[in-house]
């Protein structure tokens, strides 16, 4: 009985590898870890139709249900991992996005040649 050869089929697509370097998925990792919340993820929601105008703390407490201090941490969270920014005005606090912060974020997930 003869046997056949068969010609070998490429089953895989190459990898291209990587973008990132170490110390650059370091830095996104902390803002990644900062989104991935349910409630800072609807304070940055809140600051993007904020359209770059600051928010103050008092109108995000009421929008989420959560408590002062609990509203503070999460806001904290952000302004630490640079994706948002905190300006006092008397005794209140207003925060916006730091501008471009969400881009390295987005150009992660964004394919070669697809990006807008």
């Amino acid at each position: 009985m003869a046997v056949a050869e068969l010609p070998v089929i490429e089953c895989c697509t190459p990898l291209a590898g990587s973008s990132l370097t170490d110390e650059r998925a370091a830095e996104l990792e902390t803002v990644i870890k900062a989104l991935a919340d349910r409630h800072r993820l609807r304070i940055v929601n809140l600051l993007l139709r904020a359209d770059g105008e600051p928010v103050c703390v008092c109108e995000v407490q009421p929008l989420l249900g959560l408590s002062q201090g609990t509203v503070s941490h999460h806001l904290k969270r952000l302004v630490e991992a640079g994706i948002a920014r905190r300006e006092t005005r008397g005794t209140y606090s207003y925060f916006s996005l730091v501008p471009g912060a969400l881009d390295a974020v987005r150009g992660v997930f964004t394919a070669p040649g697809r990006a807008r």
